[in-house]
């Protein structure tokens, strides 16, 4: 058996999504699994050299993960005609100028969203690499959350029957720092606008492939964003103001008549069954979909709901719900974009989620944010 190595340039991924999300569970993991397998006769192993600006930080990664390669001189690898693939993690602000850099050399690339903070740049990208005649994409790793691919099969199944409406509710309590024992979950850079921080550019860019691939592309949005906290604690325990919105109340049109409600916020506690759930109600049955579970409530067994605010209610509506067993062993969602890319980059294999789709992304959030300030509808345009 041929094992073929694919020299990875993976930059940036020092922070808190590129370790955990593309270091540790996807390209390490297919390593420690042995590569992807393609059939009897191949199998493709990643071959990762780490680049950033922190030599220290970036040796204590390759160290802890086995990774034999690093260097803070991006442009010595990007040299190397082994290295196929650059994979860009840094800040969003940073993405223009690496990704020129791995386009003169020639290579695929795969960015994590937002690919860029306004939707002119995004599409430079993409047009950018295009022309260039290189394969590229971005990270939209919720289409494979196991919750989100429960609800496709139901779909695909005609569970719902006519879809009617969709309420979506994303968030938890991000902690502002200022209590000793209630540290921050999240980066300071997250609640700065002018470090490409916002829950408008960071989450309706996820919103926006998860709603064209589930539901029906977007044709209209309506936002209004808020920044409830507006002090909080940065990672040296300086206090700093907030510049950037942390909640979002939107309402998306589709081309298909639906309408979505979301709610998206760092300011709210949880008392539902996930950080992000999404209730689809249809003429045939309903669902509540979660990352990782889905629970349904088919038609046949809908309670009948009585008003009478003077007792208590009678039925218990939580107990009326039914989780949607696993179809299987469901795969970490990076993990599986990443092998997709891979086998899209050595073997040409179909890959659809390009700079263009994030692109899309970044132009949803960038017309939610003129809503916001218009306080208006605002169309979403094709974008070419």
């Amino acid at each position: 058996m041929e094992i073929r190595k694919i020299g990875i340039i993976m930059n940036g991924v020092t922070g808190r999504m590129g370790t955990n999300q593309h270091l540790e569970r996807s390209i390490h993991a297919i390593m420690q699994e042995g590569g992807i397998k393609i059939n009897n006769d191949l199998t493709l192993m990643p071959d990762p050299v780490l680049t950033g600006r922190n030599e220290n930080k970036i040796k204590a990664l390759a160290e802890k993960y086995g990774v034999e390669k690093f260097t803070t001189d991006l442009q010595s690898v990007l040299d190397d005609p082994y290295y196929k693939i650059f994979f860009d993690s840094s800040g969003t602000q940073f993405r223009r100028k690496f990704v020129e850099m791995a386009v003169k050399a020639g290579k695929a690339i795969y960015c994590e969203k937002p690919t860029a903070i306004t939707t002119d740049e995004a599409l430079y990208l993409y047009t950018l690499c295009t022309e260039a005649g290189l394969k590229n994409g971005v990270v939209q790793d919720k289409l494979w959350l196991p919750g989100l691919r429960k609800f496709s099969m139901l779909k695909e199944q005609g569970f719902f029957g006519d879809i009617l409406s969709i309420k979506g509710d994303f968030g938890y309590w991000v902690f502002d720092g200022k209590v000793e024992d209630q540290p921050v979950q999240r980066p300071s850079w997250n609640y700065r606008e002018e470090d490409g921080g916002g829950m408008i550019i960071d989450m309706h860019c996820h919103w926006r492939y998860v709603f064209d691939n589930l539901f029906g592309e977007v044709k209209s949005v309506s936002c209004r964003a808020a920044t409830i906290l507006d002090e909080r604690v940065d990672e040296n325990g300086e206090t700093y103001k907030c510049t950037a919105d942390d909640t979002a109340y939107a309402t998306f049109e589709l081309e298909n008549g639906m309408h979505i409600q979301m709610i998206s916020s760092w300011n709210t506690r949880v008392r539902k069954d996930d950080l992000l759930t999404i209730q689809v109600d249809g003429t045939h049955g309903s669902a509540i979909v979660g990352l990782r579970k889905c629970l349904v409530q088919p038609h046949s067994i809908t309670p009948k709901a009585v008003w009478n605010p003077d007792i208590d209610s009678p039925i218990n509506y939580l107990d009326q719900w039914h989780e949607v067993p696993d179809a299987g062993f469901y795969d970490n969602a990076f993990k599986i974009q990443w092998e997709k890319f891979i086998r899209h980059v050595e073997l040409d294999e179909d890959f659809r989620w390009s700079l263009l789709e994030g692109a899309k992304g970044v132009q949803l959030a960038e017309l939610s944010l003129d809503s916001h300030k218009e306080r208006r509808w605002v169309d979403v345009p094709e974008l070419g």
